[in-house]
């Protein structure tokens, strides 16, 4: 069946249309060359719709190992070929079955550099996926349609579990949490109880554990007010590490500001220098918000990264507590390994003693 993408500002973009499902949502892209089922499977791209800048997508398949999140929380799928037939010794099913068990809409041989250099040029807009004999009632509707902004309470985890471990006991606030975090800290030794969005900073205490995880998630971290609160109340009295939003979440419950980037950082190859050493390292990325570093000048934060590309906040640390966060996914193994002192980092925060020691 033949498709199309609809921006909001007109633009159209001609594909095939994998299964028959309308979608609406931000549309943005990633610039990653693999791990097109960890994007699928990772809660921070609730509610958008991805577009993926490599041509080719699907020639190793999916497996039930490389799912970040009990399943797809994307809109949408723009890419340009879609394989048939994946080769993987790993590979359990085919990309195609995937999305269409997920009821994931997708459009395929679709000239994707050119969605990219729109968002690029214009920034990040809503679309619309559609059959291409769509009638512009059905579009009129489907643009009427709001993003809906509460996505964090759709990704977190519905109750509270564990994964257990031997080493310090560390609390996992789950605002759309990547499986691939859990298993880096878990795998560090960590004794994890992974807890929904809203659970209170008392409930948390209450738990007396030797540190706070804050975990990555969708949307703009100002949409959830509440969680900033609760974060505020839990500063100081535990050792802190967070990622992505919840190193956004943090720096508004310092007191900081965020704020929309035009089209995001979104790949797996984006350049970080951490200025405690200088040293350069390739991280993974999916974020479309930063933390203003202007609003940072009277607060006890120190940066501690910086994108290369465009000078963002990339890390910071607290001056006098042990706290400190990035924005970027060092689970993610980019590099391959250039980000997994961060881990190492939380490790000696936790036990006062050197990981491998």
């Amino acid at each position: 069946m033949k498709g199309k993408l609809i921006l909001e500002d007109g633009s159209v973009f001609t594909g095939n249309l994998l299964n028959n499902i309308k979608a609406t949502g931000e549309v943005v892209f990633n610039t990653g060359m693999t791990g097109y089922q960890e994007i699928l499977t990772d809660p921070s791209y609730c509610r958008q719709i991805v577009t993926l800048t490599f041509p080719l997508v699907g020639n190793y398949g999916v497996a039930e190992k490389f799912m970040q999140s009990r399943k797809s929380f994307v809109n949408g799928f723009v890419i340009g070929e879609l394989c048939d037939e994946g080769s993987n010794w790993q590979l359990q099913s085919e990309l195609a079955d995937f999305l269409t068990r997920q009821g994931v809409p997708c459009l395929y041989n679709v000239d994707t550099r050119a969605v990219t250099r729109k968002i690029r040029s214009v920034g990040c807009m809503k679309g619309i996926i559609v059959p291409e004999d769509a009638s512009k009632v059905e579009i009129d509707e489907l643009f009427a349609v709001p993003i809906k902004k509460e996505v964090v309470q759709e990704v977190t985890t519905p109750e509270i579990y564990k994964m257990e471990n031997n080493g310090p006991d560390v609390v996992v606030m789950d605002f759309g949490i990547k499986q691939n975090i859990l298993n880096s800290l878990h795998n560090l030794g960590c004794n994890l109880t992974i807890v929904p969005a809203h659970t209170s900073a008392e409930e948390v205490l209450a738990m007396n554990p030797d540190g706070i995880f804050l975990s990555n998630g969708p949307g703009d971290p100002k949409d959830v007010p509440e969680v900033i609160g609760e974060v505020k109340k839990l500063i100081g009295k535990k050792p802190m590490f967070g990622i992505c939003l919840g190193h956004q979440l943090i720096s508004l419950a310092m007191g900081a500001d965020t704020y929309k980037l035009k089209f995001g950082h979104r790949g797996s190859n984006q350049p970080v220098k951490n200025l405690l050493n200088g040293r350069v390292h390739i991280s993974s990325q999916n974020h479309g918000y930063a933390v203003d570093e202007a609003s940072l000048k009277d607060l006890p934060l120190e940066v501690t990264h910086i994108n290369v590309n465009d000078g963002t906040v990339e890390g910071l640390r607290h001056k006098t507590l042990p706290l400190f966060c990035v924005q970027y996914h060092p689970e993610a193994s980019p590099g391959p390994d250039d980000n997994m002192y961060l881990f190492d980092q939380f490790w000696t925060m936790l036990t006062g003693e050197n990981k491998g020691e």
